[in-house]
């Protein structure tokens, strides 16, 4: 049963996206310098999921902010989990309930790679890699031109969609503009640390989202074109490490090289081996599930304007990986070596055959692919390669028996998902987001990222789709994070359409 019963009836004005569009710009002319420091504000808290005093003072604040704008709030809390920020906000004879997910974690830092403190917002000119210099946070609204950025950890991933949200609802109710759908807020705070616990939230507050139509994830950046994107769906993740070995201790390089086996090099062989030159995985099976796209889909595909050589002169990249195009290689499951370590380099470097050899890697999969069979077809494709596959570091007996040992530690994961795009409450939002991005918005069937969205459509059986509203360029996931302030401005204007959309 609803734990909230209440409806709010005094927004009574319902208008097209276009006028809430020049609201929206009205707002932010009005606004523009508190919703910056409202911005720097939520950005000023830690927000790692293992630091629970800090991920709780984010809660709190999401909670109160929530609260102001007649949202009715729930901590959603397991021992030693961060919290979900739960809000509802009804409607009276609303026809639908859409509910928009966020997360309010972020990535942990390395305060060593950062040009500033990524807990202490710094307001920017432009983009630092085109020269932009540190200024004030402006002071009125003249000051503020939308090539300005913020950088801070989370600033483009994934706090702007909470601001977005929160001024969405104050132009709305200054306005005294008609919602029409049921709004649901769920703000998840371990979404970085793997959302581990979000099926147990799910599963243990079933009445809270059974009644959700739609779910709108707020998370991720537009397209590498600049231009504005719809996704209908992610890749799964999954992935494992592979540790291989030499001798039992590191030995002088002198006196054993050219006789002991190098753990590096047996690595490097066997990595070698599961792709060809193409960058292709030539593992057997690896791509025999991928799920084909929709006639809808493929149209989709087809119309998204190429961004291969503007990409190559970005990212400084001369050969990409395969023969298709970048938006083509979003749908085929990667395997990516994330990283490698063995001895020492550089100044570090000694004369040594070193242990072992460890890589990491991660895998990303599309519709179709099973994590824990794809994790398979790897292991037997090491067993090909001649290798016996262990779980710990390898006895003495087990070294004397076999002349190649990989240690295979497998990565926890979960699979793709993607909602079609001829729902008919897909077809509404697409019809009222082009109304606010114009026709240069950008259907993609798949997002190069993942996220849980399989608990949504595949447990909960719901659509959900994802709105980004983050620049490309944000430095996502590393140091110098940053956002666009033109991207904030374009994320309240398509949450406002969004929550009046008729």
């Amino acid at each position: 049963m609803r734990i909230f019963s209440a409806l709010f009836t005094l927004l009574v004005f319902t208008l097209s996206a276009q006028d809430i569009n020049k609201l929206a710009d009205q707002h932010i002319q009005e606004n523009g310098v508190q919703i910056l420091q409202d911005f720097k504000t939520l950005l000023s808290m830690p927000n790692v999921a293992f630091d629970l005093p800090n991920i709780n003072k984010n809660a709190a604040y999401i909670i109160k902010e929530l609260n102001k704008r007649n949202v009715e709030t729930k901590l959603l809390r397991m021992v030693g989990t961060p919290p979900i920020v739960y809000g509802y906000y009804p409607v009276k004879g609303a026809k639908r309930t859409l509910a928009f997910y966020v997360h309010y974690d972020g990535q942990p830092v390395d305060k060593s790679k950062w040009t500033n403190d990524p807990w202490e917002p710094v307001y920017y000119s432009e983009a630092m890699f085109n020269d932009g210099k540190p200024m004030d946070f402006p002071s009125k609204y003249d000051d503020i031109n939308e090539n300005h950025r913020i950088y801070a950890r989370s600033a483009g991933d994934d706090k702007a969609p909470i601001i977005t949200i929160l001024t969405a609802l104050d132009m709305i109710q200054q306005n005294k503009l008609k919602v029409t759908s049921n709004l649901v807020f769920f703000f998840e705070g371990q979404e970085e640390a793997g959302s581990d616990q979000l099926h147990q939230y799910l599963n243990d507050n079933r009445e809270l989202v059974d009644e959700i139509d739609l779910w709108l994830f707020c998370d991720g950046p537009v397209h590498q074109s600049r231009k504005p994107q719809l996704v209908f769906g992610v890749r799964g993740v999954t992935g494992m490490e592979i540790t291989t070995y030499g001798p039992n201790r590191p030995l002088h390089s002198g006196h054993y090289g050219n006789w002991a086996p190098v753990p590096g090099q047996l690595l490097s062989s066997l990595l070698a081996s599961m792709k060809d030159d193409d960058g292709n995985v030539i593992i057997e099976g690896f791509y025999d599930d991928i799920e084909p796209l929709s006639e809808i889909e493929k149209e989709a595909l087809a119309n998204i304007p190429p961004i291969d050589e503007e990409l190559k002169k970005e990212l400084g990249i001369n050969d990409p990986e395969g023969t298709e195009s970048y938006n083509e290689r979003l749908l085929r499951p990667s395997l990516t070596i994330k990283g490698l370590s063995s001895g020492n380099t550089g100044k570090l470097a000694r004369n040594v055959v070193p242990a072992t050899a460890t890589a990491s890697i991660g895998m990303r999969l599309v519709k179709g692919c099973d994590p824990e069979k794809q994790q398979d077809m790897v292991e037997a494709h090491i067993q090909k390669q001649g290798f016996h596959i262990v779980r710990e570091d390898p006895d003495q007996e087990t070294r004397m028996k076999h002349s190649k040992i990989a240690k295979v530690t497998r990565s926890s994961g979960y699979p793709a998902a993607r909602t079609s795009m001829d729902l008919p409450i897909i077809q509404e939002v697409i019809t009222r987001s082009k109304d606010v991005a114009g026709d240069d918005l950008i259907l993609m069937p798949t997002l190069g990222g993942s996220l849980p969205l399989y608990l949504f459509t595949d447990v909960l059986n719901k659509p959900a789709i994802i709105l980004p509203i983050a620049n490309h360029d944000n430095n996502q996931h590393a140091a110098d994070e940053n956002l666009r302030i033109g991207n904030l401005w374009y994320g309240i204007k398509l949450m406002g359409a969004l929550m009046t959309m008729e």
